[in-house]
């Protein structure tokens, strides 16, 4: 699912993607520094634990952003989780692939906290809670970078 606004990519030379790496899907938003707004964009699915980087290659394209930001797991005391290292290979293979500045922020609980707000907040159902719950993380990663 992608909620596209080509014109808004046109108006700012300032746009992020921002990204909730998971190994089965991975959301994107999308925001602009001189807002400092996010914004939910899509949820791109892996296939075989490999980003979908046509799809990823495809949002770049249209969004032209600036930089990009990735949300990287971590446990409570701050170590590595068992998918950090996977996140920062994500991260590497980003900038590898699009010579875009890579940012990272710590994203512990964005997920629960997406999936929250939506079943409990929203009442979404549980078919539509999966369809979006990594874009809306992948918002609040991106908000929280720009607000940081």
């Amino acid at each position: 699912m992608v909620n596209r606004d080509p014109l808004a990519a046109k108006l700012s030379s300032d746009t992020y993607l921002g990204f909730d790496f998971g190994n089965k899907k991975i959301g994107v938003s999308v925001g602009h520094a001189d807002t400092g707004i996010a914004s939910p964009l899509a949820t791109l699915r892996s296939i075989q634990q490999v980003p979908d980087w046509q799809a990823i290659g495809k949002l770049i394209v249209e969004w032209q952003p600036v930089g990009l930001v990735v949300g990287i797991s971590r446990q409570q005391d701050g170590s590595d989780n068992v998918i950090t290292p996977r996140m920062r290979k994500f991260c590497r293979q980003l900038h590898g692939r699009y010579q875009l500045p890579v940012h990272q922020i710590d994203e512990t609980l964005t997920t629960f906290a997406a999936k929250q707000m939506l079943y409990d907040d929203l009442h979404v159902s549980a078919a539509k809670l999966w369809a979006v719950q990594d874009q809306l993380a992948a918002q609040i990663i991106l908000q929280s970078w720009f607000d940081r």
